[in-house]
């Protein structure tokens, strides 16, 4: 994929480079053109006018350099188009997938927020604590203690007995053995939803939360 990406990418900004330059040196020609036709009629002799077929023939040059400029203008625009797409292309093979992100952050989708986390050993016991975005901490619960890649599920029940709303949570994990605490690095899981482009550069979309293509760790 990311292969092809670049590729595709650099061979789009090469066409984009070379139409930018074609129709700079275009619109020079057209306006030094026009400038010698318009200082030739004024400096020609009264008494013997510019023939016709050469005025003629003249403004037909004129024509057909103001056509290519228009014709040049078109393709910086496909170009443009092009390398939009190039560069967004592959964030859409990420559309409906389940990606772990680099990040604690996760999504509530559909009801559940997950997080994984890995314990290089088992552990004697797992805590943990979810955050809402203004910090509060709005769950707390256990984790498996297996060692290896677990995961949790929030159901989005708060402390309280109350329902979150969606959004992005944050979990901090706690991980002790022999009476020794530790943090657990979370990694945030989601389900791609969407691709916003708007900025110029892709974003994926995982319900409300955005990511960039680099913040995948993996496709589960």
């Amino acid at each position: 994929m990311t292969s092809v990406s670049s590729t595709s990418s650099s061979s789009t900004t090469s066409t984009s480079t070379t139409a930018s330059s074609t129709s700079s040196s275009t619109l020079g020609d057209f306006n030094s053109m026009m400038s010698l036709l318009l200082k030739e009629l004024e400096t020609q002799d009264p008494t013997s006018p510019m023939d016709t077929s050469t005025f003629t023939t003249q403004l037909v040059q004129m024509s057909s350099l103001e056509a290519q400029e228009a014709s040049n203008t078109y393709l910086d625009g496909i170009s443009s188009t092009l390398s939009s797409f190039t560069s967004s292309y592959p964030a859409y093979n990420y559309l409906g997938q389940t990606v772990s992100t680099d990040s604690d952050e996760a999504p509530l989708q559909d009801g559940s927020a997950i997080w994984s986390y890995t314990l290089p050993s088992a552990a004697d016991s797992v805590s943990y604590t979810v955050s809402d975005s203004s910090g509060n901490v709005v769950y707390s619960g256990s984790g498996s203690t297996t060692a290896g890649t677990n995961y949790i599920t929030w159901k989005g029940t708060e402390t309280d007995g109350g329902t979150a709303t969606s959004g992005t949570y944050t979990l901090s994990i706690t991980a002790t053995t022999d009476s020794a605490a530790s943090s657990v690095t979370a990694y945030g899981v989601g389900k791609v939803t969407g691709v916003d482009t708007s900025t110029g550069t892709a974003k994926l979309s995982l319900g409300s939360y955005e990511i960039s293509m680099d913040d995948v760790t993996s496709i589960l």
